[in-house]
């Protein structure tokens, strides 16, 4: 976003400081997030005196307000909650957009419309941005609801056990405290719209109806429906050339890491530290032959799907999810196998937990061997999803038009058969030749802080790291004067040291303070991140007290958790608290920004 100049009434109004922290609050939003800013500031002008009254007309006092929050680890929850925003705007509603974590809680009693749309992460945990709320609604302080409409929407992937749980979770507690169920909560997979587009327009419609025509905004401020954007997203990716492609580990390294440069030249993508690079994978030809070969199909056989006919092939090279499997691909297998449909019992979750996490789709299909037609395996998959990498440079240091990443490319055997990443793959086979289809995903929380004296803290083991790479880079191009420490780990020193060569640099620059090395095999007892913090823990909680903001990113399963149990051992020890206070400590640290997690 460049700078808007600013009209003459406001230069009087804002001294240049304040004009450039506006400016960086805004850069990147979304319109439906510039009018959520624009609404959450008329709303503050109207509750201080002598603030002019024209402001309100964002939004009028005198109109019922719609509340839609969205709790989004990925972005997919802002989307679907930002195309709910505009929807309402269509039809003339006034509704405003909040994330999760900047909601006030004590409104709550006072809502009449609320919608929440939310994911559901890993193992049946609700987003960082959601935590708080989600536990406001659960204790004791939540406020009683009979004056509420609301409706939830989850989102999930159901190749996880806990598919959509905390949705469900929340849409029972607003139940619960006396709310009244618009409509019904939807649960969607991967494949979001299929769920998410119905639902929207139920609750649009019956908000309508239930609000009627005085709702409606009057036509001199009504919001105008947007025309469809013509900038490059998500469903609009930019096709993109790769600058370089270079294999970053040793040759003797147990798995291969890559260092990818990818051009945006001519894209109009912009990004900034802490934003992910969306990518959309491309199936290998062997790949897809494999798949035919399996089931006895052509691949020029036609098929059906969401009013497209396509080739077979073509669904299985760029449109169908082949790496990961689902509840519902488990399900259309289990018509055939009675075996199979045991482990879909409720009784048997853990057993379908393991299949999912063990298993691919082929080898289900290499197993079990339905005798499905083309159609019918059309049918079975999930549309193909894009995977996010958090981006590994600040534009600021390599252009604009340039954008790096650090890619884990996985790549191992299981059932008697070789398993590769279906977008890493997709980059490591391709080299300098791929030319991948991207796009950026904003992560609005995972952000430096806005005042460069503060101090940051960054954890983040093997690939974790990327994003660090961008925080260092962008500290030094803007000459940000607080401290920069980073804690790093991998296998092996000699092998998985990834950019070794420009954190010494950093160091020797001043632009890396402080560097915590763990390496886990380098030695018999393995050392992992979260030991070099517990080492280096009166330090750390020092840099915490002091205003320093926390950062971690890499694996959410094992990493993530294992580092917050260390971080609530160092509260413990070097504050003084007890486990349940060190805890809130945290919560207090992820309320005010401080404490920021990019975990996958």
């Amino acid at each position: 976003m460049n700078a808007v100049p600013w009209p003459d009434p406001a230069t009087s109004i804002l001294d240049e400081d304040k004009r450039a922290l506006l400016h960086e609050l805004v850069i990147g939003l979304s319109p439906a997030q510039l009018y959520a800013v624009a609404a959450y500031s008329a709303s503050l002008a109207e509750q201080r005196p002598g603030t002019a009254r024209s402001l309100a007309v964002v939004a009028p006092a005198s109109k019922p307000v719609i509340t839609v929050l969205y709790g989004s680890q990925t972005g997919n929850a802002r989307r679907q909650a930002e195309q709910l925003v505009r929807r309402f705007e269509g039809e003339g509603l006034h509704a405003r957009l909040i994330r999760a974590d900047a909601y006030p809680q004590r409104e709550l009693a006072q809502e009449r419309h609320l919608y929440i749309v939310i994911s559901t992460q890993g193992d049946g945990e609700p987003p960082d941005d959601a935590r708080a709320l989600f536990e406001f609604l659960f204790s004791k302080r939540a406020p009683k609801l009979p004056q509420l409409g609301f409706a939830v929407l989850g989102l999930g992937d159901s190749s996880y056990p806990q598919f959509c749980v905390i949705g469900r979770q929340l849409d029972a507690r607003l139940a619960e405290l006396g709310g009244h169920r618009l409509v019904a909560a939807g649960e969607a997979d991967l494949d979001i719209e299929t769920v998410a587009d119905p639902w929207l327009g139920s609750v649009v419609a019956l908000t309508r109806e239930s609000l009627g025509p005085a709702a409606q905004v009057p036509a001199t401020v009504r919001a105008v429906p947007r025309a469809a954007p013509t900038h490059h997203s998500r469903d609009n990716p930019f096709t993109a050339n790769v600058l370089a492609n270079q294999r970053i580990v040793a040759r003797d390294s147990e798995r291969e890491v890559r260092h990818v440069e990818i051009s945006l030249s001519g894209s109009g993508l912009q990004y900034l530290p802490g934003d992910s690079l969306g990518i959309w994978p491309v199936h290998s030809p062997a790949q897809v032959a494999q798949w035919l070969d399996t089931l006895g199909l052509d691949g020029d056989t036609e098929a059906t799907r969401a009013g497209r006919s396509l080739p077979l092939s073509q669904w299985l090279t760029t449109e169908l999810e082949l790496t990961r499997p689902s509840r519902p691909f488990v399900a259309a297998l289990a018509a055939g196998d009675d075996t199979l449909a045991q482990v879909l019992k409720p009784e048997h979750s853990a057993a379908l937990s393991a299949l999912l996490r063990e298993y691919r789709p082929i080898d289900l299909l290499r197993r079990h061997r339905p005798s499905w037609s083309a159609q019918q395996l059309v049918d079975a998959l999930r549309p193909q999803s894009p995977r996010l990498y958090s981006l590994a440079s600040s534009p600021l240091a390599v252009g604009e038009e340039e954008a790096h990443l650090t890619v884990t490319v996985l790549d191992y055997p299981a059932h008697g058969m070789r398993h590769r990443g279906a977008a890493s793959g997709y980059l490591a086979d391709g080299g300098e030749d791929v030319q991948p289809r991207v796009f950026i995903e904003p992560n609005e929380r995972f952000r430096l802080p806005a005042a460069g004296e503060r101090d940051i803290i960054m954890i983040g083991p093997g690939t974790g790291v990327a994003p660090f790479r961008a925080f260092v880079q962008e500290r030094r191009e803007t000459a940000s004067t607080g401290r920069n420490w980073l804690f790093f780990g991998n296998r092996y020193f000699q092998r998985d040291f990834l950019y070794q060569t420009e954190w010494q640099a950093e160091l020797k620059r001043g632009t890396l303070h402080r560097l915590d090395l763990a390496f886990s095999r380098d030695q018999a007892e393995k050392i992992y991140v979260q030991h070099r913090l517990r080492e280096q823990g009166r330090d750390v909680y020092a840099w915490l007290s002091e205003g320093a903001h926390l950062y971690v990113c890499g694996d959410a399963e094992a990493m993530a958790k294992d580092v917050h149990a260390a971080l609530i051992d160092i509260g413990v020890a070097h504050g003084g608290h007890s486990r349940e206070r060190a805890q809130g400590w945290l919560d207090e640290l992820l309320h005010q920004g401080r404490y920021a997690r990019d975990v996958y």
